[in-house]
């Protein structure tokens, strides 16, 4: 059974209990791996956490049950997660538009969202470079924390780097960098979380520099344990692509810790790239 298979069998476990508790671990194991390569790796293929994919799923259902007026509100909410009506009602209308009250009224426009079922696609030979570093040292990263909604990542992260531009923070990040580098980790840095799958839907996105003094006022530190890294060039079609066609058949796995992107200074031929901690397959295990 290849991971393809692997992760439709999880998907099917993931719809069999929508109407009760979902057990992430038992999903990853029908998946074959760790929990967190699995809700990474989901989110990455889906485009949307695994637990967003969940809710969706859930008042896609509800609206169905609620069509056919066989139940009543109270166990629907109960029956899909939710502790109260009230609560229900929020989440369906956020989802829907509409109250759930509204449902059977005619015209009324609903979203199903519907199941997810993972498939090969070939695309051709497009080559994805990479490199393996090996830090066995403590990385001391000094800048600023900063949270970041995961669903939308992509957006926010480059706002709060043309924010750092303008308000003068990156010049003193520059103004700090490493003078002597023992690692390819000599410019900007932002650090993804607290390890490589990020299953919440909120994460802390720490952006410094290697520093090796006290921190400046205003700042704080963070230490990153030596880790095995793969690095892939620019930032945005490393993470595209990485889950989806290198970490599936490249014999590695995430390793338990976050992953950064780093930003190159001038000079450079690539302007930015992807550090993904990982370890040999079955090593976590």
């Amino acid at each position: 059974m290849d991971w393809i298979e692997r992760f439709n069998t999880s998907i099917e476990y993931i719809e069999n209990h929508l109407d009760g508790e979902i057990e992430y671990a038992i999903a990853a194991r029908e998946a074959c791996c760790s929990e967190f390569h699995f809700s990474r790796m989901f989110s990455s293929l889906a485009g949307i956490p695994l637990s967003e994919y969940i809710r969706r799923r859930r008042l896609t259902k509800a609206a169905f049950d609620l069509q056919t007026g066989s139940f009543k509100m109270i166990d629907i909410a109960l029956k899909y997660g939710y502790e109260s009506p009230d609560a229900f009602t929020r989440a369906f209308k956020k989802l829907h538009g509409v109250p759930p009250s509204a449902i059977r009224e005619s015209h009324t426009a609903l979203k199903a969202y519907p199941r997810i079922s993972f498939h090969i696609t070939i695309k051709g030979d497009a080559v994805m470079e990479y490199r393996i570093e090996n830090i066995d040292f403590e990385v001391r990263i000094i800048g600023k924390s900063h949270p970041v909604k995961t669903s939308g990542a992509f957006r926010k992260i480059p706002e709060l780097l043309r924010k750092a531009k303008n308000d003068g923070f990156q010049q003193k990040l520059i103004d700090m960098s490493w003078e002597n580098p023992k690692c390819m980790l000599q410019s900007i840095v932002g650090v993804c979380g607290k390890e490589a799958a990020i299953r919440d839907e909120q994460f802390d996105y720490f952006m410094g520099v290697r520093y090796d003094h006290e921190a400046p006022v205003g700042m704080e530190e963070l230490i990153i344990p030596p880790s095995m890294y793969a690095v892939f060039p620019n930032v945005v079609d490393a993470w595209k692509r990485l889950y989806s066609q290198w970490l599936p058949t490249s014999g590695y796995e995430l390793a338990n810790q976050p992953c950064i992107e780093h930003y190159l200074g001038p000079g450079h031929k690539i302007k930015h790239e992807l550090w993904v901690p990982v370890i040999l397959e079955g090593q976590n295990k």
